[in-house]
């Protein structure tokens, strides 16, 4: 029955957790709610499709009773979905018991989505039925016990029970400081500025919503045209400055670049009217003082998720004027055309993005923390069972990952700004010409000629590649579109170095994404040197690197990280 002792040195890499979470966590975006009703409703329509069904449900109640007879007399077939990583330990395939729990469960979990599957429900339905559904197994699987996980029983006996009393300490603490959810990261281990954000600049120009940040140049030459990041508005800018090696500030500047950053201010219920024009207009000043310093006519900017948003709407706004400050721009898994489905959308009904607004404008504010809690739901193996296992089960601190912390470092998002976000989302009104205005001017996206580096994620279940590929073609102009391998935070911070790193280009951009990925070229590595290279050929010649950080106009001030970042 026993684990053994290379199995559960598996079990327990901090790494393979981490990476789990990176790849279900949801990141910077927007998001309308999961709300209990919702849950309800669907459950309430599952039951009452079952009652019109009642012959599909004694195929699959019949089927079932098969399948567990099959797994009694050890004939059952049934394996574990492919990349369940929950079911690794060599216990659930040598051990009997636990290969009996194993196919039990497998076999009662498919009568139910068997059941959805084959139900008069619609195809929008249906999916929120599954996921539902996901809920109920996730939360029931055996591994989230103690007698039902091989490596935590293991854990028992060698800790002597230690591994209980420390499921026990980090059970309590959790309840008293983190509101009853498993915490995901280690945050003692790690400081802003100390070992995160850490690339050494200043900060050269603030006002009420952002402080500008410029970066020491690390090489003899620079480019002459700068290179201006905007951070995702509901997480910290330092997503693009972690630790050494996963720094897109650290690349770009030993690559020859001048770089700038934004760090928005963490705002309060104060700034509820905060909305996209006072961001959009924040920006403009920020490039209007980079300008100066850099004494460059231009930038180039690039941004990430809802960051990727308001340069959109920045770059339509300038468009509409026949303003050319911005030569080029990078939009970063971040979705403007909203045709494709996510899983943020699943329970995106009017009533839920009504109540949404409702709950924001209440308060003032979107709070950061609970959109953190309700996303981890809407990913409940990688974000909340995994935990459940590491950390109470096995007795485990989490695990020191930064991107991790990061994720865990939110900020607040404007009552005002959630309410348009919603409405763009809504209503997909970054691809209706002239249907969405900024700063006075109704924008219209196709006027943006500007040359586009668009990244998307294959694997990215929150800002689907498809969804990233049509916002790409939304633009006019020239726009180069590169789909990575990974997921939503990972196709971001995805440094040079990975063996196992690899994305498609396609200089065309059809119609059909499918049609996009069929005639697309895959690349090794990271898209980052693409990425490179692509920003070389856009950011004029190079020059001497400036002796000093700042003008006289923007003296150099605080050292980076600067102050808003640490706005609690």
């Amino acid at each position: 029955m026993a684990a053994t002792n290379e199995s559960i040195a598996h079990s327990e890499q901090p790494g393979d957790i981490a990476a789990s979470a990176a790849e279900g966590m949801l990141g910077p975006n927007p998001f309308v709610g999961l709300r209990p009703r919702d849950i309800l409703a669907t459950v309430q329509q599952i039951g009452a499709q079952a009652l019109r069904q009642p012959a599909l449900v004694v195929e699959q109640q019949t089927a079932l009773a098969y399948d567990l007879l099959a797994v009694l007399g050890g004939s059952a077939q049934s394996e574990s979905p492919q990349g369940d990583k929950r079911f690794t330990d060599p216990a659930w395939q040598d051990n009997s018991i636990y290969r009996m729990a194993r196919q039990g469960y497998v076999a009662w979990r498919n009568a139910l989505t068997g059941f959805v599957d084959r139900s008069a429900l619609d195809s929008k339905t249906k999916e929120r039925a599954q996921f539902v559904l996901s809920l109920v197994t996730d939360a029931l699987s055996p591994t989230n016990t103690l007698l039902g996980n091989p490596a935590a029983l293991k854990k028992v006996i060698d800790s002597g029970g230690a591994s209980l009393l420390g499921g026990m300490r980090n059970l309590v603490t959790d309840m008293l400081h983190n509101q009853g959810m498993p915490a995901q990261v280690d945050k003692a281990a790690f400081e802003v500025g100390k070992n995160l954000g850490t690339s050494p600049g200043v900060v050269v120009f603030r006002n009420e919503v952002l402080e500008l940040i410029q970066y020491a140049p690390a090489t003899e030459h620079v480019y002459a045209r700068p290179q201006l990041i905007v951070p995702p508005q509901i997480n910290k800018f330092y997503v693009f400055d972690l630790s050494e090696g996963k720094s897109i500030v650290d690349y770009l500047v030993k690559s020859e670049f001048q770089v700038f950053a934004v760090s928005w201010r963490n705002p309060t219920a104060a700034h509820s009217h905060w909305d996209l024009d006072t961001y959009v207009g924040a920006l403009l000043e920020a490039i209007e003082a980079v300008r100066e310093i850099t004494g460059s006519g231009d930038v180039n900017l690039h941004g990430a998720c809802s960051g990727a948003m308001t340069i959109s709407a920045l770059l339509g706004h300038l468009a509409s004027r026949g303003d050319t400050r911005v030569h080029a721009a990078t939009l970063m898994v971040a979705v403007l055309d909203n045709t494709a489905d996510s899983q943020l959308g699943l329970f995106a009904t009017p009533e839920a993005i009504a109540a949404a607004k409702q709950s924001s404008m209440s308060n003032g504010v979107l709070a950061g923390e609970e959109m953190g809690r309700l996303f981890a739901w809407m990913r409940p193996n990688d974000l909340v069972w995994n935990y459940w296992v590491n950390n109470y089960l096995l007795g485990k601190t989490p695990p020191a990952f930064d991107v991790l912390y990061w994720n865990n470092d939110a900020t607040r998002l404007p009552a005002r700004l959630h309410g348009q976000l919603l409405d763009i989302f809504a209503d997909n009104l970054f691809s209706r010409p002239r249907a969405l205005t900024v700063l006075g001017t109704p924008i219209d996206l196709s006027e943006v000629t500007c040359d586009k580096y668009v990244v998307a994620g294959m694997t990215d279940h929150i800002t689907p590649w498809k969804g990233v590929y049509n916002s790409a073609r939304v633009f006019g102009g020239s726009t180069r579109f590169v789909l990575s391998s990974s997921g939503h935070i990972q196709s971001l911070i995805n440094p040079p170095g990975n063996p196992k790193a690899k994305f498609f280009l396609n200089p065309d951009l059809p119609a059909n994404a499918d049609t996009w990925l069929a005639d697309g070229q895959p690349e090794k590595g990271s898209w980052w040197d693409n990425w490179r290279a692509w920003l070389a050929d856009r950011s004029g010649e190079r020059r001497s690197a400036p002796a000093t950080l700042g003008s006289v106009r923007h003296p150099a001030g605080l050292k980076a990280p600067g102050t808003y970042v640490m706005q609690a």
